[in-house]
């Protein structure tokens, strides 16, 4: 069965936001060959409404490889309560969720496929985990305090252990750490 996998970028002090604004100058060529993978290992992508309405007017027109050419053609989808409506400019890769998440992820998951990956999306990655429906977190945690912004867990998050499978330290100090939930727990 397919599993759904999520990476983010993030700070030592929790913030996913705008990862432009402090990571690139930890941006190596082992977090390249880790992304690298993790992107080979995907097939399908699930977007929350917040990264999808940043990145719909982007990526579609982007030539900056080789993430263009992995979003802009793998199936996507995009979690949302608010819109009526998805488009990936030329692109006919993307379809809205508005209904039941959970047996929309159970359906994608029956497929037959590679991993169900979860684009950005902060909070859809957080919403999932809660749910019991992420299969695999990855974090990639920055040497750098960001100070502000959007941050991965706040206050009011339930409990939830998780148990570290893979572990890596690039030679820019990025902490790549990846975690599976420990169900039942």
């Amino acid at each position: 069965m397919r599993k759904v996998i999520s990476g983010l970028f993030i700070s030592l002090d929790g913030v996913t936001e705008s990862p432009d604004q402090w990571q690139f100058d930890h941006f190596d060529e082992e977090m390249m060959a880790a992304l690298s993978s993790h992107i080979a290992a995907e097939d399908t992508i699930l977007l929350g409404r917040v990264t999808y309405q940043e990145w719909a007017p982007y990526w579609p027109s982007s030539n900056d490889e080789p993430y263009a050419s992995h979003i802009n053609n793998t199936p996507k989808y995009v979690v949302s309560t608010t819109l009526d409506k998805v488009e990936w400019g030329n692109y006919d890769t993307v379809k809205l969720i508005k209904g039941n998440l959970a047996q929309e992820i159970a359906r994608l998951k029956a497929q037959p496929g590679k991993n169900i990956g979860v684009s950005g999306s902060p909070t859809l990655a957080r919403s999932l985990l809660q749910a019991d429906l992420l299969d695999e977190l990855t974090l990639m945690i920055h040497p750098v305090v960001a100070g502000k912004g959007k941050r991965l867990f706040g206050d009011g998050s339930e409990l939830k252990r998780l148990n570290l499978v893979d572990s890596k330290i690039t030679r820019t100090g990025v902490a790549i750490l990846t975690y599976q939930p420990r169900r039942g727990a």
